[in-house]
């Protein structure tokens, strides 16, 4: 597997994989848009089979990371992908300036939320019902890369 730059002819696979994952919150259409902001940077996970297994996708102003969405797909979970995902985000980021990350995830959300802190993240406070179908509370998770 390799982790590499979104290139427009992986939005059908993101698309996708977003629907399956996350359902009417995020759409390809939610996608398309999110990805054409200048200040978006999407990464895609690519087995050797050239498949699209998952992907990240996070916003850059100025020194600081925002972490708008994390997939993968079904059929590729627990395989060390997401981490995969979150790391190169990481020192790709890193690269472009990128000294802090900050991300909202759902606090019921236990994968993510272990990926996450085995990643460096750490729980800096809680959003009450940021989240709705269901509602539920985020967590706001922050890193700061090393200097």
């Amino acid at each position: 597997m390799i982790v590499k730059p979104f290139e427009e002819g992986d939005l059908a696979s993101l698309g996708v994989i977003a629907e399956k994952a996350f359902g009417a919150a995020w759409t390809r259409e939610m996608l398309e848009t999110d990805i054409a902001n200048e200040q978006a940077h999407y990464l895609c996970a690519v087995t050797d089979d050239g498949k699209i297994a998952g992907y990240i996708g996070y916003w850059q102003v100025l020194d600081e990371g925002h972490v708008m969405t994390v997939a993968v797909d079904e059929d590729c979970r627990r395989q060390g992908i997401g981490e995969a995902l979150v790391r190169e985000m990481i020192r790709t980021g890193y690269e472009r300036g990128i000294l802090y990350w900050t991300l909202e995830v759902r606090v019921g959300n236990t994968r993510a939320v272990r990926l996450y802190e085995k990643c460096g993240f750490e729980l800096a406070g809680v959003r009450p019902r940021y989240y709705s179908d269901p509602v539920e509370d985020a967590g706001i998770y922050w890193l700061k890369t090393k200097a």
